[in-house]
């Protein structure tokens, strides 16, 4: 099964608190890359990064409110074509059972993630990244057909 993404990609934008700085960063060295797609964020990135770029940003919840899960939702519904987010490998935090199901569902529908600058910027400079580009989909249907 194939699942066709577009030049103009849809990329959801998230940070933890303590990496949210360090990601407006990488989006305002990174603005002309990131303009050309439809960019999604949770909570006060998603205002941070308006404010940064003075661009449009589709704001979601807050991670801890919902975001998260609203993202997930989002990339089961192939919303989302790609995720940049700088999650904290330092810090626990209330709401990790819902950043691991983000990261499942990402695996599990083959969306591209990066989660820390240098991965970022190899996924925003790759040639596939500005290009229409054919996600080969794994096939779920034995799984989903299998008896309990």
């Amino acid at each position: 099964m194939i699942r066709k993404l577009n030049s103009s990609k849809r990329i959801a934008l998230i940070a933890h608190d303590h990496k949210k700085i360090e990601l407006i960063e990488w989006s305002v060295k990174n603005k002309a890359s990131l303009v050309q797609h439809q960019l999604y964020a949770t909570g006060t990135t998603g205002r941070l990064l308006q404010e940064a770029l003075n661009v449009s940003v589709t704001k979601l919840l807050s991670g801890p409110l919902g975001g998260d899960q609203q993202i997930g939702a989002m990339i089961a519904e192939e919303k989302i074509d790609s995720i940049i987010f700088f999650w904290d490998p330092m810090e626990a935090l209330p709401h990790d059972p819902d950043i691991k199901a983000l990261l499942r569902l990402a695996a599990v529908w083959n969306i591209p993630m990066a989660c820390n600058r240098s991965t970022a910027d190899f996924l925003l400079s790759s040639p596939l990244m500005h290009v229409d580009y054919d996600i080969q989909m794994t096939d779920y249907s034995a799984y989903l057909t299998r008896k309990v």
